[in-house]
């Protein structure tokens, strides 16, 4: 018996059951990310005239911080946007909690998590279907001479 004629044989019921386990396994969505707690009582500072916060400087420039030394991963961006505004938010993708959340000054500077291309507005809105009821979460910023307080 060939292929085709053992498939028909099998019947549409049998060749889907047969094949959602494959498609399932396939999805993006159905990969094994390592996922991230979203940071909460947040409120540092930064000094703007260190070599770290240099990328700053420049509108469209971003780094990524520990609010807390005591947490063993990134877990904020900060960010000044394409009108010199310095901006902050969750690393942590509300989509899947991935660690993956930058700044791109694409449609007018976005926070973009490249794991699956999430983007998110400046205030947190999501821009993407797959996020539309799960915002990304921003923080407070206060500039004080050359310090960037960060805080919720």
């Amino acid at each position: 018996m060939e292929r085709k004629e053992f498939l028909q044989s099998l019947g549409a019921g049998a060749a889907f059951a047969l094949m959602f386990p494959c498609v399932n396994a396939c999805s993006k969505d159905g990969e094994d990310l390592e996922q991230f707690p979203e940071p909460s009582g947040v409120d540092f500072t930064i000094d703007l005239t260190s070599s770290e916060a240099a990328p700053l400087t420049e509108n469209g420039g971003f780094i990524s911080i520990k609010s807390d030394p005591a947490l063993n991963y990134l877990d904020i961006v900060v960010a000044r946007n394409l009108e010199g505004e310095l901006i902050a938010a969750s690393k942590i993708c509300s989509h899947q909690q991935t660690e993956e959340v930058i700044f791109r000054e694409i449609d007018g500077g976005v926070f973009f998590c490249t794991t699956h291309s999430s983007k998110f507005a400046q205030d947190g809105t999501s821009l993407n279907l797959s996020t539309t009821s799960n915002p990304l979460k921003v923080f407070n910023t206060e500039l004080n001479g050359d310090i960037l307080r960060i805080y919720e």
